[in-house]
């Protein structure tokens, strides 16, 4: 199967995509299967839509660009306070 399919063929084109092997403990994967299912989502789709929104959230979206880079690269909100004297 090629990556993309000529649409004056009756097909529609499909993007490439890259895949991988994850570990999750039974748990998490179960959680994410209800959740998934919850949302009428994919796994696999599930698990994408939940990393691009914590990408966005800690400032590393996808669509960042060297021209555009994350306002705090090195912050995230777990973090604790710095003390300052």
């Amino acid at each position: 199967r090629g990556d993309s399919f000529s649409k004056g063929q009756g097909f529609c084109e499909v993007s490439k995509r890259d895949s991988f092997l994850l570990r999750l403990q039974p748990e998490t994967l179960d959680a994410l299967r209800r959740w998934a299912e919850d949302d009428l989502r994919s796994m696999n789709s599930q698990i994408e839509f939940l990393l691009k929104q914590a990408l966005e959230k800690a400032g590393r979206s996808t669509k960042s660009s060297p021209t555009n880079p994350p306002t705090n690269p090195t912050s995230t909100d777990t973090d604790p306070p710095k003390n300052e004297h």
